[in-house]
């Protein structure tokens, strides 16, 4: 195989259905959170540490490191990319989207093999505008301390001060108000979406939570099959701030075609060890050493993240957590893992921190793959109930909502959008939308 699998191969196709716009929106937030102990995470190995004490069985390490409750006020900076038809046409219904951990707005929008696999283009070929966030602390958006800033209530309370801000015309650069707002997450993204149902049942008006349920009883297993490492070690040129153009060139013409395959042929040939192309390839596209070749900063903003901020460690981590064998192409899988973001010691300290229901009383859509591994442990239909499936056992959070459905996406892992068959779950959810009265 060869290296230039690596290369993060974001095509430069342009998809002619819709017009889009990368922002910067300006929030305030007022959020009640927790105030943490910090402890040291300079290595990789405090980052295992870490972990190892997220996951004894005989703690609550969340409980151990929280020291008081404090009120969180600040002004932050959200990026975001508005898309609506080309038609000109904005409508009154938008989609807004969160994307879980791992991944930022890009998700949406994925423009590998020229947007086909685009969740923006779908929606917008509906007539729906929509608007991809990166969440709070993520991506271009406003980062923060990583214990007692980027938590999940902040990025929660980011999410609703742009939901009203969509309702009231408060974008500037999108000037438009819209009278309904769907909320699309995925994974994380959708933990926050229906929290935010739970704390502002009145601010959403159909939610699409797609990579997630409510039993949260495989998270040890996602965290520890991550692996997770500090994130600017884990991609110096990327996530820190040792960020060189005069490296980030060399990378670029270092890791074109076969250049590399061959150089370190020649080293191992040199020393008289001796290992074939493929053997070359897995030992640096299935480890860091991929990570340090492709990962390198592509905008002009230095994401220069602190050390809190953690990921996980490889490709092979990656496809565990995120990717169903067999069913997605290895190229977009590698662009994934070169693209990655972090996570934040907060956000693992806070995730299981959402309500336990929600008194929304509109529509509510599950969009789970089969094989999931973080919220399904790998078979969505394996409940050891009479529930349809595991997603499908969210109703119970549901009491009051209109209407709620389950939908099992086949052949595909947690990150639904990365695989072969992701826009057979995008048709799923328009039709649905459009079958519950929120057809744009």
């Amino acid at each position: 195989m060869l290296i230039s699998t690596l290369l993060p191969l974001m095509l430069t196709g342009i998809a002619t259905a819709k017009i889009c716009t990368n922002i910067t929106i300006p929030v305030d937030i007022s959020s009640r959170q927790g105030l943490f102990r910090t402890v040291p995470l300079e290595g990789n190995l405090d980052a295992t540490a870490f972990i190892q004490e997220m996951n004894n069985i005989g703690q609550n390490y969340s409980a151990v490191l929280l020291q008081d409750y404090q009120t969180l006020v600040g002004s932050y900076e959200i990026s975001a990319k508005f898309c609506y038809p080309d038609s000109g046409v904005k409508g009154s219904t938008v989609q807004l989207l969160t994307h879980g951990i791992g991944f930022d707005k890009t998700y949406w929008d994925l423009s590998f093999n020229n947007f086909n696999y685009s969740y923006t283009d779908a929606a917008v070929g509906k007539g729906y505008s929509t608007l991809a966030i990166d969440r709070l602390g993520i991506g271009n958006s406003s980062h923060g301390d990583p214990f007692n800033v980027v938590q999940a209530q902040a990025e929660v309370e980011a999410l609703n001060a742009i939901t009203t801000k969509l309702r009231n015309g408060g974008i500037p650069e999108i000037s438009d108000k819209f009278d309904k707002v769907i909320h699309v997450g995925h994974s994380f993204g959708s933990v926050q979406s229906y929290w935010l149902s739970a704390l502002y049942p009145d601010n959403t008006d159909g939610l699409v939570l797609t990579g997630w349920s409510t039993n949260a009883s495989f998270l040890p297993a996602f965290l520890a099959a991550s692996n997770l490492h500090i994130a600017r070690l884990n991609q110096p040129l990327r996530f820190g701030n040792a960020s060189s153009q005069t490296a980030i060139s060399s990378l670029k013409s270092w890791s074109t075609g076969d250049s590399i395959i061959c150089g370190v042929q020649s080293l191992l040939s040199a020393i008289n060890i001796k290992l074939s192309t493929q053997d070359i390839w897995n030992e640096i596209a299935t480890t860091e050493v991929g990570d340090l070749i492709n990962g390198y900063n592509r905008t002009v903003i230095p994401l220069d993240y602190p050390t809190g901020y953690l990921t996980w460690s490889d490709f092979t981590a990656n496809q565990y957590n995120f990717l169903l064998p067999g069913h997605f192409d290895l190229a977009l899988g590698l662009v994934a893992e070169s693209t990655k973001q972090p996570v934040t010691t907060g956000e693992i300290l806070t995730i299981g921190g959402s309500p336990a229901s929600s008194p929304f009383t509109g529509p509510v859509l599950i969009v789970t793959g089969q094989q999931d591994s973080i919220f399904c442990g790998g078979d969505c239909f394996a409940t050891g109930t009479d529930a349809a499936s595991i997603p499908a056992e969210a109703q119970k959070a549901f009491p009051n909502a209109s209407a709620f459905e389950a939908y099992i996406q086949p052949e595909s892992g947690h990150a639904i959008n990365v695989h072969y068959n992701a826009t057979g779950a995008y048709q799923v959810i328009q039709s649905w939308l459009g079958a519950h009265g929120l057809a744009a």
